[in-house]
């Protein structure tokens, strides 16, 4: 594949998915969370919005490099996006990034406890394999002919 086509795997991928495990660093010790991920590509940029109560900000300012853990256990397909991250009070984002989920934990987009994660992805490496059931195919004939099972792609792009 071209670092093109990775790249779009991996937007594809973690766009499909939407949801990740957010990894951040509190006192040497790592620390993760599910988010609903927004993914605008053209920023190359991932969105979350989280509340002020929550201790990310403060973690990130001590350590602003994060990992997000995209997983399609079904599919079978997985993401890992390392980068850079930043809390901000940008109330057009927010109102722009606002959706039904949201109201599950603000009452609307002018709660002054909203704030924008945004991660500036450096790395990402994904896991694109055929499925559950063929996988387990192919690692039972591998297995019985003592070579390695074709587990779909994986690759590491630069992002």
């Amino acid at each position: 594949m071209t670092d093109d086509s990775n790249l779009d795997t991996v937007w594809n991928l973690a766009e499909k998915i939407g949801f990740c495990m957010l990894t951040t660093q509190s006192s040497g010790e790592l620390r993760s969370r599910p988010m609903a991920a927004h993914a605008e590509r053209l920023e190359n940029t991932f969105y979350f919005l989280t509340d002020v109560d929550g201790h990310k900000d403060e973690e990130i300012a001590q350590n602003p490099q994060v990992c997000l853990a995209f997983a399609d256990s079904k599919g079978q397909k997985y993401v890992s996006v390392s980068g850079s991250a930043k809390v901000s009070d940008d109330r057009g984002r927010i109102k722009e990034l606002w959706s039904t989920p949201a109201k599950a934990w603000w009452d609307s987009p002018d709660d002054p406890s909203i704030r924008v994660l945004k991660v500036t992805p450096s790395f990402a490496e994904y896991w694109d394999s055929p499925g559950t059931i063929v996988s387990y195919i192919k690692m039972a004939a591998a297995a019985v002919s003592n070579t390695k099972p074709d587990m779909g792609d994986n690759e590491k792009v630069d992002m």
